[in-house]
């Protein structure tokens, strides 16, 4: 290997991504294996998990891949399924190394005083709970019990850091999600667990489509409006664009002394002004 690849060779490593039949998670998934690695889909849909793993292992240059993708169904929010499915990943792959918490979403978006309480409580566990609280617990205690420097990235996003007109429980659940990652990143490291997290700004997935672009007319909505208008670079990103950061922060070696971190990929929103 050159210097380059031995940087950022995931060659013997085996990584764990919920939500994994998400957008994001199978732009990440599909740098992993370029890398090298091995993949664990986990997904509460066991047919979304399926579905990316056939679409990963016939990607171009990820022909017979396959063997190194392993689809699991798992709930997220419950600890017993995520210890199934560790024991699953462990047994069909080896490891997990890394646990990416990618599970999550938003659903619906309304003033304040009409908040439904009962979806906002759905929308917290989702995102908090599921898409970092009960993974990390349970993969993390796995990790220190058999000594394996383990590695976690978290998915944040720009709200965060910035509240999100309408959508309180995603924002709040998010908000948190960068707290936790510090305060993980704090506990875990003397076992030589690095904890570190990702705020995406604004890709185009299957949950917030319908919220930018006019599915009727293929134009921006005002809401998709108001985002290019606040993002420097003036475009929506690509998911393409989430493999370095991911990379970068999994690797022992090019990261090997980050931890507690949040790395924003937002095209400048975080630092738009007037």
């Amino acid at each position: 290997m050159n210097y380059l690849e031995s940087m950022f060779s995931y060659e013997g490593k085996t990584v764990a991504i919920t939500g994994g039949g998400g957008v994001i998670a199978g732009a990440m998934s599909e740098a992993f294996l370029r890398a090298g690695a091995k993949v664990a889909l986990w997904d509460i849909n066991k047919e979304f998990a399926e579905a990316a793993r056939k679409r990963l292992s016939a990607m171009p240059g990820l022909e017979g891949a396959e063997s190194r993708i392993l689809a699991v169904e798992v709930d997220a929010m419950s600890e017993a399924s995520v210890r199934t499915a560790l024991e699953s990943t462990a047994s069909g792959l080896g490891g997990p190394d890394i646990l990416v918490n990618a599970a999550g979403g938003n659903r619906g978006k309304s003033n304040f005083v009409e908040i439904d309480v009962p979806l906002f409580e759905d929308v917290v566990r989702l995102n908090l709970i599921a898409g970092l609280v009960v993974p990390t617990k349970v993969t993390a205690a796995f990790w220190i019990e058999k000594g394996i420097k383990g590695n976690i990235i978290n998915m944040a996003s720009m709200s965060s850091y910035i509240p999100l007109s309408g959508v309180w429980a995603y924002g709040a659940a998010k908000a948190a999600v960068m707290n936790l990652t510090m305060a993980c990143a704090k506990e875990f490291a003397p076992n030589g667990i690095r904890v570190n997290g990702i705020a995406p700004g604004f890709f185009l997935g299957n949950q917030n489509r319908a919220l930018l672009i006019d599915e009727a007319t293929g134009d921006l909505t005002p809401r998709g409006k108001d985002v290019i208008a606040h993002t420097p670079f003036g475009r929506f990103g690509d998911v393409s664009e989430i493999a370095g950061a991911t990379l970068y922060l999994s690797s022992d070696k090019a990261a090997g002394f980050v931890t507690g971190i949040t790395l924003p990929v937002d095209g400048g929103y975080l630092v738009s002004n007037i």
